[in-house]
């Protein structure tokens, strides 16, 4: 979509269309709401700071869409399609590392009580991996902060991916 339609958007259209980035009701009223941008990366840095911070129930409820790392979502969408895109990085016919990931995702899952997240957009399995590990040695406190951190710049780069000058 270029920027000129999302700018003139009906308010609705253009919370839809940024639902997908991250399903954070707060955010996504925001960015609506501040149109008209005069840029992209007006819109982009208006976009990152106000994601900051998500609260823990912003997190909790946009954790809710994001597949596990290593699997691919089945169902229908942009949130979707915007997932398999970003873990284009991990390939699923790669047995050993899909072996690594998901046991990576059960001992974070054991630990921290939701799935790792992290920006799978631009990494590869292995670097994944190494990110995964080490986080596992973080405290709750930490792995929050981290988790923040992530969900912020997949809903900027998701933003990028949709809208163009």
């Amino acid at each position: 979509m270029k920027l000129a339609e999302f700018n003139s958007a009906e308010h609705a259209a253009a919370q839809a269309t940024l639902r997908p980035c991250i399903d954070v009701t707060r955010w996504v009223e925001a960015v609506a709401g501040a149109r008209p941008f005069a840029s992209r990366d007006g819109l982009l840095a208006f976009a990152a700071e106000a994601a900051k911070p998500f609260t823990p129930a912003e997190v909790e409820a946009a954790m809710v869409h994001h597949p596990r790392i290593g699997e691919r979502p089945t169902t229908a969408g942009a949130e979707a399609s915007m997932s398999r895109s970003e873990q284009a990085g991990v390939n699923p016919a790669d047995t050993d590392a899909a072996e690594a990931l998901a046991r990576g995702n059960r001992e974070y899952e054991e630990k921290f009580g939701r799935v790792f997240l992290i920006r799978a957009a631009g990494r590869t399995a292995p670097e994944i991996l190494q990110a995964l590990n080490q986080r596992l040695t973080n405290s709750p406190e930490e792995e929050d902060t981290i988790v923040a951190q992530q969900l912020r710049e997949i809903a900027v780069l998701r933003l990028e991916g949709l809208i163009s000058e």
